[in-house]
């Protein structure tokens, strides 16, 4: 256990010398610490709260009920304790997702796109309450992506340009207390996403692996390079310990892929408690139908079309559920390949720069 670096986020980023100061702070201690927290002001406090509320509500409704809030479109909705898997074990975590709200007379909901679909709420007030903590984040995360470009030494909006229409997304989970059955909440993995920013409450599980010098990380992003499961036994690992009225933070595949591993997505794990548990992690992410390309390091080719990884990790991660099963059977994964092809033919190599 250790005590993270704690950071208040400005309202605003504009690039003042003060915020690049800050800025090289968060850089500083993602490299060394993998992970750091930000102070919530009493706003955010409040939408944290009556979400938390919300999920504590939802998951005591009984199981035919939760269950019924499943679609076979989108990957929002709920997912049961055991149906998540990582590397080839049950995870025991409990968990509703919420991704983008989209109607069925959306265009993009019309052309089959896969993961495209309306939420199944269970009900007006837990889509109320979950909507408007999302948007708390997405302010944050917003801020965050404008603080790393500085601190990477990139134009304020670097980041951002990435995001605009961003397929953001926010899985909300429970832990069961500890038995005999198990200790494992969610087996040792990194997330697929740009920039994850967690919240928790007061029971504890979290653990984190900080970088280690030379240690190879797996690129997610590629075929046969998986990391469920990596370093699960091996040390360190860092207990996050709870804080009252803080978010924590750490980037995801994406940003490693954007900065040539400059910043490394973060490992991590749960462990059940003696206590049930409950957190949130929200995943700020650009567009689903954005062509990213690396903006450090050197020249390439390289290309990540988010909505093609995004489909890919849940369909990995949900290989029975009713949604996988569909975009299957239609052959949504041709529609997938389509917009691909045509965000790699209209995006242009960025610029990219050497970070020292």
């Amino acid at each position: 256990m250790t005590d993270l670096q704690t950071f208040a986020l400005p309202d605003r980023v504009t690039g003042m010398s003060s915020e690049r100061e800050l800025a090289d702070r968060m850089i500083r201690a993602w490299r060394r610490d993998g992970i750091f927290q930000l102070e919530m002001n009493p706003m955010q406090e409040q939408h944290a709260e009556r979400a938390f509320e919300a999920s504590r509500r939802f998951f005591r409704m009984p199981l035919q009920l939760k269950a019924g809030c499943v679609s076979d479109l989108t990957y929002s909705g709920y997912i049961a304790s055991g149906e998540e898997v990582t590397a080839g074990e049950a995870d025991f975590s409990e968990i509703f997702t919420l991704c983008k709200d989209v109607p069925l007379t959306d265009a993009r909901v019309r052309a089959q796109w896969p993961c495209h679909g309306p939420t199944p709420w269970p009900d007006d007030s837990y889509r109320q309450a979950m909507t408007a903590f999302t948007e708390v984040l997405g302010s944050v995360g917003e801020r965050l992506l404008r603080l790393t470009a500085l601190g990477l030494g990139l134009e304020v909006d670097a980041l951002t340009r990435l995001t605009r229409d961003g397929w953001h997304h926010m899985r909300v989970l429970r832990f069961p207390a500890l038995s005999p059955a198990s200790s494992r909440g969610i087996g040792a993995h990194t997330d697929y996403g740009l920039l994850v920013i967690a919240a928790q409450d007061d029971v504890g599980g979290l653990l984190v692996r900080p970088p280690v010098e030379g240690e190879k990380r797996n690129r997610n992003w590629l075929p046969g390079e998986s990391s469920a499961g990596m370093f699960e036994h091996q040390e360190p690992w860092t207990f996050v310990k709870p804080v009252p009225k803080v978010l924590t933070v750490f980037p995801g595949d994406i940003l490693q892929f954007l900065t040539g591993g400059y910043l490394l997505s973060t490992p991590h794990k749960v462990r059940l408690n003696t206590r049930e548990r409950y957190s949130m992690a929200y995943f700020h992410e650009p567009a689903f139908d954005a062509c990213v390309r690396p903006l450090l390091g050197p020249s390439g080719d390289d290309f990540i079309h988010y909505g093609t990884h995004f489909t890919n990790m849940f369909m990995r991660c949900y290989p029975d559920r009713v949604t996988t099963r569909r975009i299957l059977d239609e052959d949504r994964l041709a529609t997938l390949a389509r917009l691909r092809d045509a965000a790699m033919a209209a995006s242009t190599p960025a610029r990219r720069l050497a970070v020292a």
